[in-house]
């Protein structure tokens, strides 16, 4: 187990099985990353990079891909959610659409890719 794992093994119901969806989607699309701490966040890794991390709050979920420009590629395609430079904010009753969630999770594996 890792820290995004042990982070979801600390959860329960729906919330549970929205950060599951992230984890197993971030993994069959870039099966090479590996879990990991960024910035005090449980993380995927990817090539030594943050890939994508997650945060529980009393309030709220946070995705962050670490990337401003994957924030902005896809902030279109999110009304109704709380954005910020590098955070985007969801709930369990408001989950992230798979669709964008694997656009998020590409579009920073490429350019992790770039960068290396």
């Amino acid at each position: 187990m890792g820290v995004f794992t042990d982070l979801i093994a600390s959860t329960d119901g729906e919330t549970r099985a929205v950060l599951q969806e992230v984890l197993d989607r971030a993994l069959a699309l870039v099966p090479d990353a590996v879990e990991d701490l960024s910035y005090g966040t449980p993380a995927l890794r990817y090539r030594g990079s943050p890939l994508v991390g997650v945060k529980v709050s009393a309030s709220h979920l946070s995705l962050f891909p670490f990337s401003p420009d994957v924030v902005a590629a896809v902030a279109p395609r999110l009304g109704g959610y709380a954005l910020s430079k590098g955070t985007i904010r969801f709930s369990s009753d408001q989950p992230l659409p798979t669709e964008v969630l694997d656009d998020i999770v590409e579009l920073r594996r490429a350019e992790i890719d770039t960068a290396k």
